[in-house]
């Protein structure tokens, strides 16, 4: 990002990094599947001829709940005919129009989808729950809170009621510089100018480190009665997961006029060079042959803006221009499992730190932030080449003159020769992007057929150590401290790319 940044530093005023978006989902994990359903009513006494009554007598309870909640705020209760109907829409011209400030703004209730359970045949000749998708009526509270601003608490009326809070990172930022009295221009939902952006930036860490089971609960317990000792159900507090979350990173610049000048080269760029190896290094997943699932992107042009969006799966990054002066890039993570955590297990009787996948849990918070941060950082980083006026002589001159390095003298290379460009295209494969490579994995590649014998393999793994020397010396590759791995640094990136473009170019189109 930092190249970034340095290209365009006399257009840019500041950069913003924090969480957009975030969807918590509340579970109660005895209930939340068929067994620990079945073991939950035979405790309570509840034949299965019996589920649909009492089921239906809990929905009630929480639908009559969530209307003496609203008649006691003096707010509206109002019935949805169409879930696909914008909530956040209603709930703002609601709050307009009574002037609402803070506290609840409205209950909305809709028919949607929910995932639930019917009792069917279990093929032993009974009866048993089976998870199903069904309809039931959700409940939406909508929230003018002092924190967050509006956000919204969404309940389902049916077992096993799940729950879902949704809030914005950047409002909860807005209210917090309003009462530390910093001043700033807010657009929409992003900011053109912040006076204190060192702080602000603190105040969107502050977000980060959060401890939000409290406040979870907090929410949970004025939605659903039926938790705790009033619920006389001994029901568990909600288990609380991130759903989902958008990192943003929004680079500000002076006006629109400024990134309206490079908008147009970086969307090209993103959409015709960024292609699958690239997508699966920004969001740091392995780019060998254990990856099978799917990426894809898209170009949109609407009516705000230009979007260009690369999806990995369930998870995506994306890039689009924001009130004009804005450049957002955001890393949306949908399905945490994709990711890796490092964690404290028990393997095999002992207890050691290994990579796993990552919980949905608010428990891995922090690794998710370094991830989705780390996403928008080697995006921003990729787009860094775009528009710079560097002819191809002054990056491949470089390269091609004899250097000394440590006292000790080092040949000049040839860059477009047929020798380099076999060296060139093996160390930038996408799969060293990330790990890097080592001497036999080089050799591996440069040598197809390794010898069997033993002088024959130590002559060979002796030229890839002089070969890895001599690119060290022109800087093209660094060795990893403490490793044995060698990794492509940004100036042998720019170098070597350069070369092989320039020995595939066609030399019709180079003469036009």
């Amino acid at each position: 990002m930092d190249a970034f940044i340095q290209r365009h530093e006399q257009d840019v005023i500041g950069v913003l990094n924090g969480f957009d978006r975030m969807r918590f989902r509340g579970t109660l994990r005895s209930i939340c599947y068929a067994e620990g359903l079945d073991r939950y009513l035979g405790a309570v006494g509840v034949p299965y001829k019996d589920f649909g009554v009492f089921a239906q007598g809990l929905s009630e309870r929480l639908k009559d709940h969530a209307r003496e909640v609203a008649r006691k705020a003096g707010r509206p209760f109002e019935y949805l005919t169409r879930s696909s109907q914008e909530k956040e829409k209603v709930a703002q011209a609601i709050a307009t129009r009574e002037g609402v400030t803070e506290g609840l703004v409205c209950v909305l209730s809709c028919v949607e989808p929910c995932q639930s359970f019917s009792i069917r045949r279990d093929g032993k000749g009974g009866f048993g729950f089976r998870g199903e998708e069904r309809k039931c009526m959700h409940l939406y509270f909508y929230y003018l809170d002092r924190e967050f601003g509006l956000m919204h608490v969404r309940l389902a009326t049916w077992l096993p009621f799940g729950l879902q809070v949704c809030l914005n990172g950047r409002e909860y930022l807005a209210r917090r510089m309003n009462k530390a009295g910093i001043g700033y221009e807010q657009r929409d939902n992003c900011f053109t100018w912040i006076e204190d952006l060192p702080r602000a930036q603190q105040m969107m860490q502050d977000l980060e480190k959060r401890k939000w089971e409290r406040f979870l609960n907090t929410l949970a317990a004025r939605v659903n009665p039926l938790l705790g000792a009033r619920g006389k159900l001994e029901l568990r507090s909600y288990y609380w997961s991130l759903s989902e979350s958008e990192y943003a990173t929004d680079v500000m610049f002076q006006d629109a006029a400024a990134l309206e000048r490079i908008y147009p080269a970086l969307t090209e760029h993103a959409i015709q060079r960024f292609g699958c190896q690239d997508v699966l290094r920004f969001l740091g997943r392995r780019t060998n042959a254990r990856f099978n699932g799917e990426v894809c992107g898209s170009y949109v042009e609407r009516a705000e803006g230009v979007r260009v969006k690369h999806w990995l799966e369930e998870n995506s990054i994306k890039m689009y221009d924001k009130q004009g002066s804005v450049l957002r890039i955001e890393t949306t993570i949908n399905n945490a499992r994709r990711f890796k955590v490092r964690r404290m297990t028990v393997w095999n009787g002992v207890r050691r730190m290994r990579w796993i996948p990552m919980r949905h849990a608010v428990a891995d918070l922090v690794r998710r932030v370094e991830i989705s941060r780390a996403a928008n950082e080697r995006y921003l980083e990729a787009l860094a080449v775009v528009g710079v006026p560097c002819p191809s002589h002054e990056l491949l001159d470089a390269v091609s003159r004899p250097v000394t390095k440590e006292e000790r003298p080092y040949r000049a290379l040839r860059p477009v020769s047929p020798a380099e460009a076999v060296v060139f295209k093996a160390v930038l494969q996408g799969q060293f992007h990330l790990k890097g490579f080592t001497n036999r994995v080089l050799r591996n590649l440069l040598v197809p057929s390794p010898a069997s014998d033993p002088q024959a393999r130590r002559r060979a793994s002796g030229r890839m150590t002089r070969l890895l020397r001599l690119l060290r010396a022109h800087g093209l590759i660094r060795k990893v401290s403490g490793t044995r791995y060698y990794r492509v640094t940004a100036k042998g990136q720019r170098i070597m790319s350069a070369a092989l473009k320039l020995r595939d170019a066609d030399v019709a189109k180079l003469a036009a």
